[in-house]
């Protein structure tokens, strides 16, 4: 593992792969198969269940676990406490892993803190999912989505800036200057 920093209170069980240049900080643990791509931040206490891939550059901050049907593409941020769930009708005494519900998080996305994702979901890329919103249906590319259950209010740039539409259905990014342009109900980037 090149220039990997795993702090001395984390676990990282034999047969996960680590990206180089990636922190592992206090109390995480890394289960086996999990795979971490290079450039990556695991802030305290978070759990990486088998089999879990997680892309390059991605945050994922504090008290955060990440179980077993979730992939994380490239440039992710996961915001402190937010929660994925694997299976849609849990029950302590029924298992019920052989029905564990897939999640992708596209590249760019963003999500808030004590956000709730609910599995078998997907989330666009750039897409900004605001604090404490439940996702319970697939969220678009650069859409930005809040409440309970969520619901979409509006758009977001790739700089994490939101997006104004005129009457042409282009908008600038006020941070970047990037222009993107809205079709047929889709965000495309000029």
């Amino acid at each position: 593992m090149d220039n990997v920093f795993i702090h001395s209170s984390a676990f990282v069980d034999e047969g996960a792969l680590i990206g180089k240049d990636t922190k592992i900080w206090h109390f995480c643990h890394v289960m086996p198969q999990a795979r971490i791509g290079e450039q990556c931040i695991l802030g305290q206490n978070v759990f990486v269940g088998p089999g879990v891939e997680i892309g390059n550059k991605v945050k994922v901050q504090n008290n955060v676990s990440i179980y077993k049907g979730v992939t994380v593409q490239d440039d992710v941020f996961l915001g402190p406490s937010m929660v994925f769930t694997n299976v849609m009708n849990p029950r302590s005494t029924v298992e019920r892993k052989s029905e564990f519900r897939p999640t992708l998080v596209e590249r760019g996305a963003s999500i808030g803190a004590n956000a709730t994702i609910v599995c078998g979901n997907k989330i666009g890329s750039f897409a900004f999912i605001g604090a404490g919103t439940v996702v319970t249906k697939d969220v678009p590319p650069y859409a930005l989505m809040v409440g309970n259950p969520c619901r979409q209010i509006g758009w977001m740039s790739e700089h994490g800036e939101r997006l104004e539409f005129d009457e042409n259905r282009e908008a600038v990014c006020p941070g970047s200057g990037a222009t993107y342009r809205l079709v047929d109900g889709q965000v495309q980037k000029i």
